[in-house]
């Protein structure tokens, strides 16, 4: 378990001292995917370095299975490390070594004997799907197989926690699906705790269990990715999930309600169903829902028509449902 108590970042700079992290508060439990989110410069990459103390906290506490790592000595904090594995944005590959040799590299750090190394690394490469590549260079690889060999790098010392530093933002999207689909396997099939950091919801949606807000250097909200999804509490969160929630403000003197989508399941034809049943045409102003794990969450905002009557046969067909909604003025 990661545990993050009152974690303060600045930095000293010629114009003065800039704060990064403010007041950090989070715990993070063994066996998660926890995803960071916020937008550019909110301070998600240096609270992503500071787990690992690639940045040392201004004051504060990172906590590591009970040990707390800003008061290890440092050989004893470079051992620690090795439990924490990390993948970067830009891969971070050293391009004088081939796939195999950038796997190997952690290794030859802590230690290992080369052929248990060589064996370690071969491991790896054939689980991430680049078994064939062992002896290309980096230039010869596209952007999404550089991370999978940065995925097996990090993998190489067996670590119980990788931390993901923008690890999609630089990939398409058909090679971002394949690497979350694979960091998704990882860890369920390897255990592995992962902490994601990232501006795109789509990663946030794809794979986390639970998700943490931050904005202007602070924690603004946090809990399971379907709680805040389903009804975000903080300015930035409703910025982030909602985008387009006020963009119906000109759509005057209509009756409009707002559905919530709080875990139906996602084959289920809401709307469909509720058109074919109450006779009733119905507008759809606005939609953001999403899938996760079979599980439909978001909002739909819809507008009715001017009878009355319609419009009581639409509510009593929603509560009978037991379908969550409110009436929008």
């Amino acid at each position: 378990m990661i545990e993050i108590k009152n974690l303060n970042k600045s930095f000293q700079t010629a114009n003065g001292t800039i704060v990064a992290l403010s007041d950090i508060n989070l715990t993070i439990e063994d066996g998660q995917i926890f995803g960071i989110i916020g937008l550019s410069g909110a301070g998600k990459s240096t609270l992503v370095r500071c787990i690992n103390l690639l940045e040392s906290p201004t004051s504060g506490e990172v906590i590591l299975d009970g040990k707390s790592l800003t008061d290890l000595p440092r050989k004893e904090l470079l051992k620690t490390r090795q439990t924490i594995g990390m993948i970067f944005q830009g891969f971070n590959l050293l391009t004088q070594r081939n796939v195999l040799q950038n796997v190997c590299y952690p290794l030859e750090i802590a230690g290992a004997r080369k052929q248990d190394a060589v064996n370690r690394a071969e491991e790896l490469l054939e689980l991430v799907g680049l078994a064939d590549r062992m002896k290309s260079y980096p230039s010869q690889l596209s952007g999404g197989q550089k991370q999978r060999v940065a995925i097996a790098r990090a993998l190489a010392t067996n670590p119980k926690y990788i931390l993901c530093d923008e690890a999609t933002s630089a990939l398409d999207p058909n090679t971002t699906q394949s690497i979350l689909d694979l960091l998704k396997e990882i860890n369920r099939t390897m255990g592995v705790t992962i902490i994601v950091i990232t501006h795109e919801m789509k990663v946030i949606d794809q794979i986390c269990d639970r998700v943490a807000v931050i904005d202007n250097s602070r924690i603004a909200e946090s809990g399971l990715v379907s709680d805040v999804f389903t009804n975000p509490q903080s300015k930035i969160a409703k910025e982030l999930i909602l985008p387009k929630a006020n963009s119906t403000e000109s759509v005057v003197g209509e009756k409009r309600l707002r559905i919530i989508f709080d875990g139906e399941a996602s084959s289920k034809p809401v709307i469909a169903n509720l058109v074919l049943d109450c006779q009733v045409p119905v507008n759809i102003l606005f939609a953001d829902t999403r899938d996760i794990d079979g599980r439909a969450y978001g909002q739909m905002l819809l507008q009715l028509p001017d009878d009355a009557r319609q419009q009581e046969r639409v509510l009593a067909y929603l509560k009978a449902n037991k379908i969550t909604f409110s009436q929008e003025e």
